[in-house]
């Protein structure tokens, strides 16, 4: 009545993939979870919904949030404008528009001048550097040498120090994985963001016409199959469980009884390498970077390629010779104290996170599974563990499966509800939030053993 345009949320609840009664309500929360929510509100000055969605978990959560707020508040080698800005360089290379105009607004609270905003080219030549190190850490870090170190180290006057460095390859690697975790989860934007509401007013069915575009149709969508799926009936979802804890049982007596030798485990990695290129990660034609977000980045037409594609051949990394335990961490630790100790206990805890459950099993050892899926994803970036039998991954990662653990972890940006539905059919929410946690700690961690090899590299 007095023409004041009230916004209106456009999805439902903080995920487009979980229904908002399946997520945990505000205000029924535990008390763990109670004071999560207010430290993320304290940090953050909002609870956002990757907060909201990452609390199915709460101890990652925790180690989450305190090595997000070390990176961004905390004392440390880089000016906190240039953190947020780092922030929406690292988002905008999957266009990853919910975290770049989070960091958009943290970025002009903190001082930052506007007109960097217009374009990665309005920015100091400084940051600008780091426009190369970003898109090969986001897409193909296996191309990164100490030369492209020493460029960054080396140039006169905007030259960057060691620390300063290191601050900078542990925020772009956050901030291409969380890009990882937004897409894997189907973060929806908060009302208050773009894309996060409409001036409409709410129809009759309860839902306006930009909720279609939205991708949200009501709530019947819930109970209905994945588009172009065929319905599964819950028998068949019940037994793909069974069938995977068969394998996981059979895989480990064979384990028990005899072990591959280091030529046929060697063997093993390098089909499975092969065999990871000819899983797509997309089923749609390549999605345009929108002009919003991609001035923040230079070379749009450079994206995610194959490790080992035709023609090109560059060296497995081998565990045994660099490791995040025996070299990264101490590296890191070294030149921006404290942030090894926090990176480190954030991957172990995703690493090792169970609750023993496997859908509606209870009892279970999962760690044959954990490791399957963070060894596929450190498969794909060519790094191989010479003590684990790549034969493992086939026997325990469906195609459907794999197809999403590409996608989410090479180009989040085309992640579709439709590949969150289709694989483990019968697994919880909280389950499948889980494994998007493996993916993005192994996706970081994996860019982290590229630049810091690299860094190593430089440094002797």
């Amino acid at each position: 009545e007095l023409g004041i345009r009230i916004p209106r949320p456009l999805g439902h609840g903080p995920s487009r993939f979980i229904p908002e009664k399946e997520t945990i309500q505000v205000g029924k929360e535990d008390a763990t979870m109670h004071t999560l929510f207010a430290e993320s509100f304290a940090t953050l000055g909002r609870l956002d919904n990757v907060t909201l969605v990452m609390v199915f978990h709460p101890q990652y959560l925790e180690s989450f949030l305190k090595t997000q707020h070390y990176l961004l508040q905390m004392d440390g080698p880089l000016p906190l404008h240039y953190r947020h800005y780092i922030g929406i360089m690292a988002a905008a290379r999957h266009q990853c528009s919910y975290l770049v105009n989070l960091h958009v607004n943290d970025f002009l609270h903190v001082g930052g001048d506007p007109k960097w905003l217009n374009g990665l080219e309005n920015a100091p030549q400084k940051l600008q550097n780091l426009g190369e190190l970003n898109k090969m850490l986001a897409h193909r870090p296996w191309l990164i040498t100490k030369e492209h170190i020493e460029q960054l180290l080396k140039t006169e006057e905007n030259s960057w120090s060691l620390a300063e460095l290191i601050h900078a390859v542990v925020l772009l690697t956050h901030y291409h994985s969380l890009a990882s975790f937004t897409f894997g989860c189907g973060i929806s934007p908060e009302i208050d963001c773009e894309g996060g509401h409409t001036f409409g007013p709410p129809s009759v069915s309860n839902y306006c016409i930009c909720d279609i575009t939205n991708g949200y149709h009501g709530v019947d969508e819930i109970h209905a199959s994945p588009a172009g799926s065929i319905p599964v009936s819950s028998t068949e979802s019940v037994c793909e469980v069974e069938a995977l804890m068969e394998k996981m049982k059979q895989l480990q007596e064979c384990r028990d009884e005899e072990e591959a030798s280091q030529e046929e485990m060697a063997t093993r990695f390098e089909r499975e390498k092969r065999e990871s290129m000819f899983v797509c990660s997309s089923e749609d034609e390549e999605s345009a970077a929108t002009r919003d977000v991609s001035r923040h980045f230079e070379d749009t037409s450079y994206g995610y390629k194959d490790f080992s594609r035709h023609g090109m051949h560059v060296p497995t990394f081998r565990v045994q010779d660099y490791s995040w335990e025996d070299h990264g961490y101490s590296l890191v630790n070294r030149l921006y104290p404290d942030v090894g100790q926090l990176l480190d206990e954030k991957f172990h805890i995703a690493y090792n996170l169970t609750y023993n459950t496997m859908a509606m099993h209870k009892d279970v050892d999962t760690s044959m599974l954990r490791r399957a899926i963070w060894n596929y994803i450190h498969c794909m970036f060519g790094i191989r563990y010479d003590d684990y039998d790549y034969g493992e991954i086939n026997q325990l990662l469906d195609r459907s499966f794999k197809v999403y653990i590409k996608t989410v972890v090479c180009t989040p940006e085309k992640t579709t509800k439709r590949m969150y539905d289709s694989f483990w059919r019968q697994f919880e929410h909280s389950e499948k939030v889980h494994v998007n946690l493996l993916l993005v700690e192994a996706r970081m961690q994996a860019e982290l053993l590229y630049a810091l090899r690299a860094i190593t590299r430089y440094m002797t």
